[in-house]
């Protein structure tokens, strides 16, 4: 995300520089605790900001992303029994407890994607569901008698963030009432950190076209493809609570954010800074 703020900045520098005035206002948002399920731009919305339109620059590979899936962090405690590791008979391991609802979640991921958004393009796991963290036992010879798993459950289009968890727990019941040992020892499932609820633009807004043709226009002709996101984002807030219609134009691949060389190409960064200019002076109206 700092190649899409210094892409803002630089939309906004080359604006006033240029000596253009505009008839209606661009604001920059920069806001905090996105990855935690959106609290800066709740707050911000609530604090009465609003806009005819709105573009966020998360890293889009040159499409316009209109679409967002949402996404749930769980936590899932499983019980075990300690024992000694010499005598781990005596005990119950929490791991092992785990693995059959390790594999119901798998199937749940398979059942979860069987149908998909073509906007999702060749992505055959939108709706993902990730173990993050695992944690479990307190000493090496001894058998944990508590497993802790943590992770992230994908939200698919248009489903409400109750409907999915109800799946989600549905499932780990579902395991736990077939296996003899959770039967007795049932996880408990606990929802926390971020939440994300799915968004979508409408694909009649004006605003689509918009974009498209400023990208044509400012990059030598190149159509951007429409394509959804498999993650959550702010786009539901501004959409949902704001009103404010708003899509997603930015430079980088997400594919390279959060992991061990997150890069982005510069001439990307020029690139949509010179779409993103273009498209701020027709919806504003720039004049000299």
């Amino acid at each position: 995300m700092k190649a899409g703020v210094a892409v803002n900045i630089a939309v906004a520098r080359a604006i006033r520089d240029s000596g253009l005035r505009l008839e209606r206002a661009m604001a920059i948002h920069t806001v905090v605790s996105e990855e935690d399920g959106g609290l800066g731009a709740f707050a911000t919305l609530r604090r009465g900001h609003t806009a005819d339109a709105a573009v966020i620059t998360e890293p889009t590979s040159g499409a316009i992303i209109a679409a967002n899936a949402g996404s749930l962090t769980f936590r899932i405690d499983v019980a075990g029994r300690a024992a000694h590791g010499s005598t781990r008979m005596e005990g119950f391991s929490a791991l092992e407890a785990f693995l059959p609802l390790h594999s119901a979640l798998k199937e749940l991921e398979r059942e979860r994607n069987a149908e998909r958004d073509i906007r999702f393009g060749s992505n055959t796991l939108p709706y993902p569901i990730s173990i993050g963290r695992v944690q479990a036992g307190d000493w090496p010879s001894s058998v944990p008698d508590l497993l802790i798993a943590e992770g992230r459950l994908g939200v698919r289009l248009d489903e409400h963030p109750d409907a999915a968890r109800a799946e989600f727990e549905g499932a780990i019941r579902l395991a736990s009432t077939a296996d003899p040992w959770l039967r007795d020892h049932p996880p408990t499932v606990t929802w926390s950190g971020g939440q994300f609820a799915s968004g979508r633009l409408d694909e009649r807004d004006p605003l689509i076209e918009q974009m498209s043709s400023a990208i044509v226009d400012a990059e030598a002709g190149r159509q951007a493809e429409m394509r959804a996101a498999p993650y959550g984002s702010d786009l539901r807030l501004y959409l949902g609570i704001g009103g404010i219609p708003t899509l997603h134009y930015g430079p980088g691949d997400v594919r390279f954010a959060h992991a061990p060389r997150e890069q982005v190409s510069l001439r990307e960064v020029a690139a949509v800074a010179q779409s993103l200019a273009l498209l701020v002076a027709r919806r504003c109206g720039a004049h000299a």
